[in-house]
Formats: structure tokens, sequence, C-alpha cells
């Protein structure tokens, strides 16, 4: 089970990097949350997956490389970074930790993203969260 669920939140993050949004909100609970440490609070998936949508014009590329995941049952721990480029030429990498909470179905019903944006040119940019 554990593996599985490491599984499905690859599979959550592939299907970001592909633009599907609608796998991606297929892998989540209809009440899932979404939390990032922003300062803005807790959204639902459906405000999570709307506001990455929303943005992703501007992404040229987004590429998930995953170093680490731990687990246990109904959850998962994930280490990445995001290499973003944007169609504007900036460059760069988002470092985080997520925490993925399962429920009993095996769907995601809890995303947690304590996230670190690293511009490759030095400058302060906004970038996609996801």
């Amino acid at each position: 089970m554990s593996q599985d669920l490491k599984n499905k939140a690859v599979t959550y993050l592939r299907a970001l990097e592909n633009r599907d949004w609608k796998t991606a909100r297929a892998l989540c609970a209809e009440t899932a949350t979404v939390w990032h440490n922003d300062g803005k609070g807790e959204e639902s998936i459906e405000e999570n997956i709307a506001g990455m949508e929303g943005q992703i014009e501007s992404i040229e590329s987004m590429r998930y490389d995953i170093l680490r995941q731990l687990s246990q049952p109904g959850e998962v721990l994930q280490q990445h970074v995001v290499h973003v480029a944007t169609t504007n030429g900036m460059r760069g990498e988002v470092h985080a930790a997520v925490y993925f909470g399962f429920d009993d179905a095996g769907q995601i019903k809890r995303i947690e993203e304590y996230a670190n944006f690293i511009p490759a040119d030095g400058q302060d940019h906004d970038v996609h969260r996801g």
C-alpha cells in the first residue's frame, strides 16, 4: 500500500507537468484541500488546479525531480525540485517538501506544500505553485 500511495503522489505531479488537469483532479477526493506556505491559507483542490491552469500559459515547461519519498499508512512526505522555464525567459527551481494525505479509498485528501523558488539568474520572480 505504501508504494501505491507513493506512485499516486508521483502520478499527480506528472499530470500537473503534462497539464492534464482532469487526471490530477481525479486522483483527489471530492473535499480535498491544499495549503501552501504563502500565507494565503487553505484552498479547495478546484481552486488550486484553477490557479495553476490560469498561470500555465506563462510556463514554457516544468519538470518535477523527486529526491525522496517517505511514507506510512495514508501519508506520503516527499521532497522534490521543480525545474521551471517561463515563456519570457525566466528559469529557476522550486525546492519543496510536500505532504500528501490519502483517504481510505486511496485518493488524495490533503496536500501541504512548503516551497521556495530560486531563480537561475539570482533575481526574485513570482512562480507557479504545484
